[in-house]
């Protein structure tokens, strides 16, 4: 299985990013999710959004509004829009399929997905 991110850069505040992810050797089911986590130097990595079969989107309190999670046609291409970036979006970016049931809310720990990608740095300054 691989995913593989890109679209990461550096941009100023209040701009725009799109990171895409393809994955690849996988079989999709409606048993598993995909996400994108990001973590900043010295923090824990945390989930941003997330989307299954490509219609049921969720996400963290810190992206509501200004970014956007979308599957394409194959469910094996996923994107992440984000505007209105602030430095703290700072951070590398991960693609990752997870089991979809109910970890106490609608991600799970990053410790417990199922595959993940090596990332892409976004910068926001």
């Amino acid at each position: 299985v691989q995913l593989v991110e890109s679209g990461g850069g550096s941009v100023q505040s209040g701009g725009s990013l799109r990171l895409s992810c393809a994955v690849s050797g996988f079989t999709y089911s409606s048993r598993y999710a995909m996400a994108w986590f990001r973590q900043a130097p010295g923090k824990e990595r945390e989930a941003v959004a997330g989307i299954w079969l490509g219609t049921t989107e969720f996400y963290a309190d810190s992206a509501k509004g200004r970014f956007a999670i979308s599957q394409d046609n194959t469910l094996h291409n996923v994107y992440l829009q984000m505007n209105s970036l602030k430095s703290e979006d700072t951070g590398m970016y991960y693609c990752a399929a997870f089991r979809h049931v109910w970890y106490g809310g609608p991600f799970p720990p990053a410790s417990l997905v199922d595959y993940c990608g090596q990332g892409t740095q976004v910068t926001v300054s």
